[in-house]
């Protein structure tokens, strides 16, 4: 395995990571709810950190199997480097169109067994059997493990060519760190789309007061879902309706789902939706990872996981029949609950102060999901079909008109 990963690395070089350009939400002065952390990120919760791998190449019509290459890994810690022990997780689906692969022992035991990874859709597999070699490379020591690797379907990307390979899930989990996660069209979240606009990774975070407990809630999110965007109640994808999705290519494209996206028109700018657009702006999904430090337990981050929903509705999802929304809640509270010595003594937030908690998980993945659309650069990718990112100064212009910022 360990011989293997410097050739499977030379298919595709990673792109290194480079500091964001793009404005954040608050950045542009967008009035979110609530206090954040220092980074406005997951990583606010002590221990998470966040690494990518991005994969892009090529351009023009897709040759199966070769390219145009718009993929990547995220991975995502829940403790510091070194520190195996599993933390209390519970997860919620929304809409099942997708797939997480491990949860159903953290549904039977209440634990989430080591690191996270998003990905595409048809390189879950890959990612999968790459956790299990990079864990014991690192010094864990399992009789068996059941990897959490999630998805949305990138499909920018030359998705059957399956190009993530072992060495680049290898690289993404090598690369996780605290403190500022990149967001937009980076690793897993490379080659989606959200909204009609480009998707990618965001993330956010919320800070409760020190009446509630002064605990942290952190939001990542790999967006790729469709609805009728709205930033706080504005109807952005009417307020933008001529950047929809569009190829630079003439028909027909080398796959048959891609026969209704219209040509760009020649002089810039998106196509006009004649009524198929809707079908290919929403055939994704979106996964969201939420962390806290607040003492829950399994049964409490299963109702925090499914206020994720409410986040999303607010944003104009309607969870659609091809969407795979999937959702997952940890804590890092309670170290050592999972020692077999003993009878561990756990701590545990009473119900009547979960609230203030629900409410950060709505409010940072309302706000995660805004960060990861503005954080994503126009791109072009199989088939030449185009994505646009969502233009920060219309996004102002919107809000402005409808009374929602100065």
């Amino acid at each position: 395995m360990r011989l293997a990963l410097g050739l499977l690395l030379a298919a595709v070089t990673a792109i290194p990571g480079t500091a964001q350009t793009r404005p954040r939400g608050r950045e542009l002065g967008i009035p979110f709810a609530g206090r954040t952390g220092p980074q406005n990120a997951i990583t606010d919760v002590a221990g998470v950190a966040v690494g990518h791998v991005t994969l892009i190449d090529g351009d023009g019509k897709l040759v199966p199997g070769t390219g145009p290459i718009r993929t990547g890994v995220t991975a995502l810690l829940t403790r510091p480097r070194g520190n195996w022990d599993p933390v209390f997780a519970a997860t919620f689906n929304l809409n099942g169109n997708g797939d997480m692969t491990g949860i159903n022992w953290i549904k039977e035991s209440g634990f989430l067994e080591g690191p996270i990874l998003l990905t595409g859709t048809h390189s879950v597999g890959t990612v999968r059997d790459a956790a299990i070699q990079w864990q014991l490379k690192n010094g864990r020591e399992f009789v068996f493990t059941y990897p959490v690797v999630a998805e949305t379907f990138d499909f920018l990307n030359d998705a059957n060519g399956e190009h993530v390979k072992a060495a680049h899930a290898f690289e993404a989990l090598d690369r996780a760190r605290p403190g500022p996660v990149e967001e937009g069209a980076v690793g897993g979240g490379t080659g989606m789309g959200c909204n009609g606009f480009k998707g990618g990774i965001g993330t956010a975070s919320r800070v409760l007061t020190p009446a509630q407990g002064d605990y942290t809630v952190g939001v990542l999110v790999q967006c790729n879902y469709s609805g009728d965007l709205r930033i706080l109640g504005v109807p952005i994808r009417s307020e933008i309706a001529d950047l929809r999705t569009c190829t630079v290519l003439s028909q027909p494209l080398s796959r048959p789902w891609t026969a209704g996206i219209p040509r760009c028109p020649a002089a810039g700018g998106g196509a006009v939706d004649d009524g198929r657009l809707a079908e290919h702006e929403g055939r994704g999904s979106i996964i969201v990872i939420v962390a806290t430090n607040a003492p829950l337990l399994p049964h409490q981050l299963e109702r925090v996981a499914r206020r994720v929903s409410l986040g999303l509705g607010r944003l104009g999802s309607f969870a659609g029949n091809s969407s795979g929304d999937l959702f997952l809640a940890f804590s890092t509270a309670n170290a050592g609950a999972a020692k077999p010595e003993g009878t561990p003594a756990l701590t545990m937030l009473p119900n009547d102060r979960i609230d203030p908690l629900f409410q950060a998980t709505i409010d940072a993945t309302d706000e995660a999901v805004v960060n990861a659309m503005l954080g994503a650069e126009t791109m072009t990718g199989a088939d030449g079909i185009r994505v646009f990112g969502l233009p920060a100064d219309r996004v102002v212009a919107a809000l402005r008109k409808f009374n929602r910022m100065k």
